[in-house]
């Protein structure tokens, strides 16, 4: 699936070369941004990244699913035992069975989504009893965690087919299949989340969570979690990784007193984790399906990186 040098290397852009060497921690930092200002406190703060409105903030209104959706590929779902670290409200989650724009799924056999907040679990829940619910893949803004978003982004944002048409071309799945599919669990999946005994899966998401991980844990949690995705993870199986750049750890450093301290004492910088993941962790190849990825708003220009196991 991935390219057969094992040595290729990938840097942020999609190309190889050297990595660029972060920023000195110790540097003064400005005197205007010594002190949060007052719009700032005034922002919802969410220790873990865990903000209610995420997928508001994350892809503009002008689109009818996560873009990000867009570079993933059917066959590393298909069929297949899925597993989504850091789920938040559960709208990618879902979309890894459906598909909007083609009105396609990528007909995983089954995926569990993960996250540190309760809260966040049962908008996931909500989410998905309606689509059970109402048996159409619809959506409206008034769904738990989300604030004004309309369609719900990666769900199928129409009514008006008929059951049959969404048979034929995929995108309906009957109630108890749905039920079997998908689920979601609360956990802290570094410290003490575990699936059932030997449980392993063909494909792990961890989205844009690297940097919640490694702020309130440190450098030993994010080689913890490097470390047990590797474990849990099928031979030939895929770790689909959206790592945070360094820029946003500074912006989210004083959250609480935990980041504050680890911020000041992380040794492993973002562009370092493809190498600890190829040389360390013992990922065969990497690929960097960034190229193909556009529509993100403003400030989400992250790499999207997958390894092989």
């Amino acid at each position: 699936m991935g390219a057969e040098n094992s040595d290729n290397r990938v840097n942020e852009n999609g190309k190889g070369g050297k990595r660029k060497k972060r920023h000195d921690q110790n540097e003064t930092e400005p005197a205007a941004q010594q002190q949060p200002s007052k719009k700032r406190n005034r922002k919802e703060i969410a220790i873990f990244g865990n903000y209610r409105h995420y997928y508001g903030y994350r892809v503009g209104q002008d689109l009818d699913e996560d873009p990000r959706l867009n570079v993933m590929k059917r066959e590393w779902f298909e069929g297949k035992d899925c597993l989504d670290i850091g789920c938040n409200s559960g709208l990618v989650t879902i979309s890894i069975v459906y598909r909007s724009c083609t009105a396609k799924k990528f007909g995983c056999q089954s995926i569990v989504g993960v996250d540190i907040d309760g809260a966040r679990v049962e908008d996931a829940n909500w989410t998905l009893r309606k689509i059970i619910r109402t048996n159409t893949l619809k959506v409206t803004s008034k769904t738990p965690g989300i604030a004004n978003v309309e369609p719900v982004h990666g769900l199928q944002n129409s009514t008006t087919k008929s059951v049959d048409e969404n048979t034929r071309d995929s995108s309906h799945l009957p109630k108890k299949d749905l039920q079997k599919i998908v689920s979601f669990e609360k956990g802290n999946f570094v410290l003490n989340w575990h699936p059932p005994a030997n449980k392993f899966y063909h494909a792990i998401l961890c989205l844009s969570v690297t940097k919640w991980i490694h702020l309130n844990w440190g450098d030993d949690g994010i080689i913890k979690l490097f470390a047990k995705v590797w474990t849990l993870l099928q031979p030939g199986g895929v770790f689909i990784v959206e790592p945070q750049p360094w820029t946003s750890y500074y912006k989210n450093r004083l959250v609480s007193e935990t980041t504050a301290a680890n911020y000041r004492n992380i040794q492993i910088p973002p562009e370092d984790f493809q190498d600890i993941l190829l040389d360390k962790i013992g990922f065969r190849t990497v690929e960097n399906i960034t190229s193909s990825l556009s529509g993100s708003k403003s400030g989400f220009e992250r790499p999207i990186l997958a390894f092989w196991k």
